[in-house]
């Protein structure tokens, strides 16, 4: 076979520096050594691959045409090698990560940008829904990670933690509710009107801090909660980053409070299992989240 990985490497630093001598300075080869492999693959391909009438070796035509894939051969060779030593490292085959649903317009996704151009060759698998189910697919193994608010009770003594960031939440309501339609501060009574939360199927599991009214609809999705918020059927904590495009279109308005703010703020947490291995991935996921 004329092409292997150490001719393509050759036939690419000629064209990259122009002359066999400066292929040969670049890949600490001796020039005789560089000119001597290049004439062995124009022999056994049966084509001039460059023209030597000049001072120095001028790329033919057939080489030109031969470049794209040389160079396509030399980016997969690259890519196999950075993964070789990944897996060398600890680099998982997937990376499973659980978002609480408040949090699916936080930044989490930020992280993944880098990680993938680090790490090409890892395979990534989000899924999303309810806090409490979101860490359950954490200790059933369906995720390595899992990015949700913090809690006031762990789910499991090998639960481990970094905050990573804080979340406002905001109570909202549709414009044409009673406790933005014209209700002053003071009037605003929360406790008394209807409360849409995002909560999973374990009742007892619901944050306590988010919890204010009496009477309480429970969704599974924070997009159910906007649904029965926009359509007038309670007001909803829910995050000032997934909110706020949505008050500037006029179709949430923020309730106010007096002699209040009406922002709750919770920090944000990345979990792991402390009794399982992390991966090389779900380690610089961490890293890179908490740097966000």
């Amino acid at each position: 076979m004329a092409f292997s990985s150490e001719s393509v490497r050759l036939f690419l630093a000629v064209l990259d520096h122009g002359s066999f001598s400066a292929a040969a300075r670049a890949l600490r080869r001796a020039p005789s050594a560089v000119s001597m492999a290049i004439g062995n693959l124009e022999a056994e391909l049966d084509l001039q691959l460059f023209d030597r009438s000049g001072r120095e070796p001028v790329p033919t035509a057939a080489a030109r045409a031969l470049e794209p894939e040389a160079r396509a051969i030399a980016d997969s060779l690259h890519r196999i090698e950075a993964h070789a030593l990944s897996l060398h490292a600890g680099l998982e085959r997937r990376l499973g990560l659980a978002v609480a649903d408040e949090l699916l317009v936080g930044p989490w996704r930020n992280p993944l940008a880098a990680l993938a151009v680090e790490f090409p060759a890892l395979e990534v698998e989000v899924i999303s829904g309810p806090q409490d189910e979101v860490l359950r697919s954490l200790h059933g193994g369906e995720a390595a990670l899992a990015v949700v608010f913090e809690r006031p009770v762990l789910m499991s003594d090998h639960e481990a933690f970094r905050e990573v960031g804080q979340e406002v939440l905001l109570p909202v309501a549709a414009p044409g509710h009673p406790l933005v339609a014209g209700a002053p501060p003071g009037a605003v009574d929360l406790v008394g009107a209807r409360q849409i939360a995002v909560a999973g199927r374990d009742r007892s599991r619901i944050d306590p801090r988010l919890v204010v009214a009496r009477q309480l609809w429970r969704t599974d999705s924070h997009l159910a909660t906007l649904g029965l918020v926009e359509a007038g059927l309670g007001w909803a904590y829910l995050p000032r980053t997934l909110v706020q495009p949505l008050i500037a279109e006029g179709r949430l308005a923020e309730v106010a409070l007096a002699d209040m703010s009406n922002e709750l703020r919770l920090w944000v947490d990345v979990v792991w299992r402390s009794d399982r291995p992390l991966g090389l991935g779900a380690r610089r996921y961490i890293e890179l989240l908490g740097r966000h």
